[in-house]
């Protein structure tokens, strides 16, 4: 990656790994590392209002440099106005579904605490049905981001940003490891 793009936005569908791509993208080029989930949720997975969900994007992305995970629609605009690139985790359904799957368990076993002492809990995620599954809301976005995305990026707002689709975990791993990304996976400039 040029090494003058200092500010990248990392999205895909949940479980694709952004989380983890975000996090060693940020130290491998040493930059800031912003995870708009720990932004968004308080404890006990209450959601901020919009005005200060907004107010800490902004004040988290005035820095330099900076790798930001994270599809919130509702502050889009604000993180992809001040970053230089976008990398979409486009991966094939199976591989989301397995790590979502994978990340859940391990997660739910540990009890791994995550944003503001939140835990995630195993038994929400198996109701297919509700919304408080991650599985349920991978299954739900998973086309939609595939369909989105694209539209995205060719708007006139969205011009200035280099895209970098990576459509498998090994093309992530090439981009951590500092492979020329821009030929092996195709990535566009628009």
């Amino acid at each position: 990656m040029d090494p003058a793009i200092k500010r990248i936005s990392v999205v895909g569908t949940t479980g694709s790994g952004k989380l983890t791509l975000t996090f060693r993208l940020a130290d491998r080029l040493g930059l800031d590392f912003i995870e708009l989930d720990a932004l968004n949720w308080g404890p006990g997975w209450v959601e901020a209002p919009l005005e200060v969900f907004r107010a800490r994007v902004a004040a988290a992305i005035q820095g330099e440099g900076w790798v930001c995970a994270g599809n919130y629609s509702r502050v889009r605009d604000i993180v992809w106005a001040r970053a230089q690139a976008v990398v979409w985790l486009d991966y094939p359904l199976l591989t989301v579904f397995w790590r979502l799957l994978v990340r859940t368990l391990k997660r739910s076993f540990t009890r791994e605490a995550l944003w503001n002492g939140n835990v995630e809990r195993l038994w929400p995620q198996f109701k297919l049905w509700s919304e408080e599954s991650l599985i349920h809301w991978m299954f739900k976005t998973y086309w939609r981001r595939k369909r989105e995305f694209p539209q995205l990026f060719v708007l006139p707002e969205h011009a200035h940003l280099l895209v970098i689709h990576l459509r498998s975990p090994r093309d992530a791993e090439g981009l951590v490891q500092g492979l020329n990304i821009l030929t092996t996976v195709g990535a566009q400039q628009n």
